[in-house]
């Protein structure tokens, strides 16, 4: 069965580490969901965040060859039990009298925050599941959706619970 993976890869932070990583995918035919990529504490390391789809095998498949890159220094899948996930959003809506009120009460209800505004329009800035942000959207749809922009998925390992 196919699902969404999440997959942490820490690598060597030097040019052309992305295009390999991409490339790798498109050569077998792999689709990249969502990248999001950033140095990490260590000046010379950053860390990819990349969603994908496909069964196990193909899951499998990606990670060994993932390893056998010289740049990347580890690769760990991120599961839902294990780690917290987080998308953040901007999107640009059509405001005018009639819609101000409905926008304010969603930005409250998803926890948003407006953090531009015209005479015409407002950008609203939310974070949250994959899930709260799609039905946001899906909320604000009607009120006209001007504009829109999506980091992806972005996720971190779970603190080990004591016991």
């Amino acid at each position: 069965m196919e699902k969404t993976h999440i997959l942490s890869v820490l690598v060597e932070n030097e040019s052309g580490v992305l295009t390999r990583v991409a490339g790798l995918f498109s050569a077998r035919g792999f689709n990249i969901d969502s990248i999001c990529v950033a140095k990490t504490l260590e000046k010379n390391e950053s860390k990819m965040i990349i969603a994908t789809s496909g069964d196990a095998q193909i899951l499998e498949q990606i990670t060994k060859q993932l390893n056998r890159l010289v740049n990347v220094i580890k690769v760990q899948e991120l599961t839902g039990e294990d780690s917290v996930t987080r998308e953040t959003v901007l999107i640009k809506i059509n405001a005018d009298e009639t819609t101000k009120g409905d926008i304010f009460r969603i930005k409250d209800i998803f926890g948003g925050r407006i953090i531009d505004m015209s005479r015409n329009s407002y950008t609203l800035e939310a974070t949250g599941s994959e899930g709260k942000i799609e039905s946001l959207i899906d909320v604000l749809r009607p009120l006209g959706i001007k504009d829109i922009v999506k980091t992806g998925i972005i996720a971190i390992q779970r603190a080990k619970k004591s016991n």
